[in-house]
């Protein structure tokens, strides 16, 4: 008898754990839903001017500053059509503050070429975008050959010998090369899936045991 009791009390106590983290995806497929529709409003807001905007994550800009082209950064990456090549990567000097201005991307062959850096200086229209963390995955960055494969901060500082801002600015416009990159919504939103998962773990758990138990008692 006692151990029938404790199997009921150890099988129900996984029932309530799914149903938690069921629930918790829940709130999680909320909370992104929500910061899609931010975000896509957003991108869809006419730029404003940086230096007279409160920084945040996706807002549209436009200004005007001085891009040190002696520091160009090659971040390695794959275009939309999945072809590896280069995101061309500047700093940028706006209103006396660093940051790091994503001019898009380009086949390997176009590193180092003067055609890739035709670009205006005082009409800089692009996104704000927080810097992402560093893949643990990914290689160690090659500094002395200017082949990186993430932006990480003390790489940088050493490369350049300044501290940025923690928001990039994407560019936008119509350039043939560096190709700008697209910023999108396009967020990774599987916490239904998640939620059905835990949830139909819940209801096969509960339906063994009942039947279990009619057979047993």
């Amino acid at each position: 008898m006692k151990h029938k009791f404790l199997f009921s009390v150890f099988i129900i106590f996984f029932i309530f754990v799914f149903i938690a983290l069921g629930s918790w995806q829940i709130i999680r497929l909320n909370w992104k839903n929500n910061l899609i529709l931010e975000i896509e409003n957003s991108l869809r807001n006419p730029p404003v001017e940086l230096s007279k905007s409160n920084r945040e994550n996706f807002l549209r800009i436009k200004t005007s500053g001085t891009i040190d082209f002696e520091k160009q950064i090659y971040l390695y990456n794959l275009n939309d059509s999945g072809t590896p090549g280069f995101e061309v990567i500047n700093p940028i000097l706006i209103d006396n503050e660093n940051y790091l201005i994503n001019r898009g991307w380009i086949p390997f062959e176009k590193k180092d070429t003067s055609e890739i850096n035709i670009f205006d200086q005082n009409d800089i229209t692009g996104t704000l975008k927080t810097q992402g963390r560093k893949n643990i995955f990914k290689p160690e960055n090659d500094i002395e050959e200017n082949y990186w494969f993430s932006l990480n901060r003390e790489d940088i500082l050493q490369f350049t010998g300044k501290e940025f801002s923690k928001y990039i600015i994407y560019l936008d416009g119509n350039y043939q090369f560096p190709i700008p990159k697209k910023i999108t919504a396009n967020i990774s939103n599987n916490h239904k899936k998640y939620a059905m998962t835990w949830f139909s773990l819940a209801i096969s758990i509960l339906l063994l045991y009942l039947y279990f138990r009619k057979k047993n008692y």
